[in-house]
């Protein structure tokens, strides 16, 4: 009886730590496999101006995607200047003004706090004062990758406005008079967006009148809840190469 008990106990240990090695073998291959997708996708071929501007009360697991991002900016063309900001409370907090040190610019970004004290309750006036960072007289062409849910409540929550806002609209005509395109990351806040499925759908229909009136796009994935940035970059990169 002792011999049985002991025989059953010794499969059950080797069942659960095989378990636990393929458990290991899978995140690992999977953290291999992004890292190996993030570099054999199309490659932007032309240098660019870009300036990234992430919205600092986005959920926390926008935090997880610092990785991509930041190999996404190592990835850029040799001559290009990337700046990186975090729109937040009432301003546009720079991190790294614009550089054509790439790497300085990926090691600049930081976690979003991912609180309500942050949120900004409009991300289109510190767009338009990222777009003052343009210099006319530059080469190469200009873009922002704007990372937000898009939502304006400055003037209350309306959803009828949703995607023609005072802001967003001043937002496009800077855009287009500093000749630049802006693409978007949609990602939830941890306030109404996050919880609210008709604000992030107002959050998402402003993006796009950002993206398609400037010459950019934006990306989303459905309304309910946030996965990562890989598929975003993929396509972002083929629309780089397309456009520029």
């Amino acid at each position: 009886m002792f011999y049985r008990r002991f025989i059953s106990s010794l499969a059950a240990l080797v069942l659960a730590l095989t378990a636990v090695a393929a458990a290991s073998a899978h995140g690992s291959t999977y953290a291999t496999d992004r890292r190996n997708n993030s570099k054999n996708t199309v490659q932007v071929s032309e240098p660019l101006n870009l300036a990234v501007l992430v919205q600092d009360d986005l959920v926390s697991q926008v935090g997880n995607e610092l990785g991509v991002t930041a190999d996404f900016i190592r990835s850029l063309p040799s001559g290009s200047r990337v700046m990186v900001g975090y729109i937040t409370t009432g301003t546009l907090q720079v991190r790294q003004p614009f550089t054509n040190d790439l790497e300085k610019a990926a090691r600049s970004l930081r976690i979003p706090l991912s609180s309500t004290s942050a949120s900004s309750f409009n991300p289109y006036i510190e767009v338009i004062e990222a777009l003052r960072n343009f210099n006319a007289d530059w080469s190469g062409k200009n873009a922002v990758l704007l990372i937000s849910d898009g939502l304006d409540i400055s003037r209350g929550f309306d959803s009828s406005a949703a995607g023609h806002t005072l802001d967003l609209e001043r937002a496009i005509k800077q855009a287009n008079t500093r000749n630049v395109s802006v693409y978007a990351f949609y990602a939830p806040g941890v306030g109404l967006t996050s919880r609210n499925r008709l604000a992030a759908s107002y959050g998402q229909s402003s993006l796009k009148r950002l993206g398609d009136d400037t010459g950019g796009k934006a990306f989303f994935q459905g309304i309910n809840g946030f996965v990562t940035f890989d598929s975003y970059f993929a396509r972002l990169r083929e629309e780089f190469a397309r456009a520029y």
